[in-house]
Order: C-alpha cells, then structure tokens, then sequence
C-alpha cells in the first residue's frame, strides 16, 4: 500500500463536529477499501488567500493515510461530490511525518504576547517631505475650488 497526505477543506459555515463527521466518513471509506488513516490534524478555520465558491474563509483537515490506490480514488470521488468539501488535495509521499505537521508547530510558535526584543523605533509623526511644498489647509481647498 502506498502512504498519502490528503488536505481538504471544508465551508465556513458548517460546524466543527460536522467536519469530525466528514472524516469519519472518509475514515469509513478508506477501511472498507483495505485502507486506514495513521493520523487526522484537524487545524481549525482559516481566512483563504482567494474566494472559493464565495467562502472567505474555510475548516482545514489534514490525513495521513496508508491505502490502495482504488480507496483514495473512491475518496477524491466522494470529496468531489460533498457539497461541503469545497476543495482537496491528495499528495503521495515516501514517509508519513511523525509528529506535529509544520501547520501544528506553527501554531505552538504563534505565542502573540510574547514578541521579544523590539528596538525603540522614536518618532513616527509625520514629517514634511522636503520636495513639496507646504501643505494646503481645509478652508483654502473649499474656497478655492468653488463651494456648491
């Protein structure tokens, strides 16, 4: 059998244990074809880089999985047809990753209130450019230009 890493994702508007649902559902088809999925990382919503199917945003699931080919097929097939998938990609590899993915790292990494030693960056106001001129106050553009 041979090893993949499959991602889907999922609309926006469907809830979490809908998705859990949605892989048990492939997690059925995959066993029923001689298959079996080693690990599920489900990585939460995330904002699209680009509207899918007018989805901003979308529930992203990874599974690695141990399966023939005809299963993984069987799978992309029933994929394509949920409406609730809107899309997925399915990569053979040579060796499943053991451990957290780099999505689940980066998480752990992502600690906001901890942003370490910044240099003091003094002023920003904003200074006048030396190459215009001064700049024009309110009133002189509204009297200037004609008020209606």
């Amino acid at each position: 059998m041979a090893l993949y890493e499959h991602i889907y994702l999922a609309r926006q508007d469907i809830s979490a244990q809908q998705v859990e649902a949605l892989t048990e559902q492939f997690r059925g088809i995959l066993e029923s074809l001689g298959g079996k999925i080693e690990k599920v990382e489900y990585w939460g919503v995330k904002s699209l880089a680009y509207r899918i199917s007018k989805n901003r945003k979308a529930h992203f699931t990874l599974l690695n999985i141990d399966a023939p080919a005809a299963a993984i097929t069987e799978m992309e097939r029933q994929s394509g047809i949920n409406e609730d998938v809107i899309r997925f990609l399915t990569i053979r590899v040579e060796a499943l990753e053991q451990g957290q993915s780099a999505m689940m790292r980066k998480r752990d990494d992502d600690d906001r209130g901890d942003r370490g030693d910044r240099p003091d960056r003094g002023d920003r106001s904003r200074a006048p450019r030396p190459d215009r001129g001064p700049r024009r106050q309110r009133d002189d553009i509204a009297t200037s230009e004609g008020n209606f």
